[in-house]
């Protein structure tokens, strides 16, 4: 309430965990790591986590597991939060658990899960997912999609915590998202939803140059 007796609407809050600590495997045995490969002369992760400060979100925890050394000195100079995830061979689970049990995911009203192989997302579209997020006042999911179709990244509320804490193997969101029996805001934000870069093909086809291994 303010002075004048007036309630005062607080929007929720918003925290991102950008997952960037997977092993990349589908790049083959000889291939460089997905998240090192330059976009503009940026190495992708970096990219990523630029966008991901830029937004309107809180806070921006980073999620590293995989090749940790060469991950955190591309993000060295950035103000993010950083945690490893020692199990991140176990699957996406793993880096969920860690990114949610952070401090500052775990005090949001929502965490966005940004995958850190997806060049086309920007930071306006990561401003419209929060946007539809405070819109729903909280509770309810969030998904990017394109053309209908269902992408990343997406929201989940502080109502799922402890169901992401839960979570194991390769396991990520869209299990939650189909189970939880909560209302999902679309947001489309066109092709960026559903292109991630698995392959040295799919990074060149989106404009990066890949890393050597």
């Amino acid at each position: 309430m303010s002075d004048l007796g007036v309630e005062v609407a607080v929007k929720p809050i918003v925290a991102i965990v950008l997952l960037a600590a997977g092993m990349a495997t589908r790049l083959g045995p000889n291939g460089g790591h997905k998240l090192l490969a330059e976009f503009d002369g940026i190495p992708l992760v970096r990219r990523s986590a630029v966008t991901a400060s830029n937004s309107h979100a809180e806070s921006v925890t980073v999620v590293v597991g995989h090749r940790q050394d060469d991950i955190r000195k591309a993000l060295s100079d950035l103000q993010l939060n950083i945690v490893a995830n020692r199990d991140y061979a176990s699957g996406m689970a793993s880096s969920l658990v860690i990114g949610f049990a952070s401090a500052e995911a775990n005090g949001a009203d929502g965490v966005l899960v940004m995958l850190a192989d997806m060049p086309g997302v920007t930071s306006s579209d990561l401003n419209r997912l929060i946007t539809a997020f405070q819109d729903g006042k909280g509770a309810s999911i969030v998904r990017a999609v394109s053309q209908g179709k269902r992408g990343n990244p997406v929201i989940l509320p502080r109502s799922l915590n402890d169901a992401v804490l839960r979570l194991k193997g390769d396991v990520g969101a869209r299990y939650l998202i189909k189970t939880s029996g909560l209302p999902v805001i679309e947001v489309e934000i066109g092709d960026a939803a559903q292109i991630d870069v698995d392959t040295p093909e799919a990074i060149i086809a989106a404009g990066g140059i890949p890393a050597e291994s």
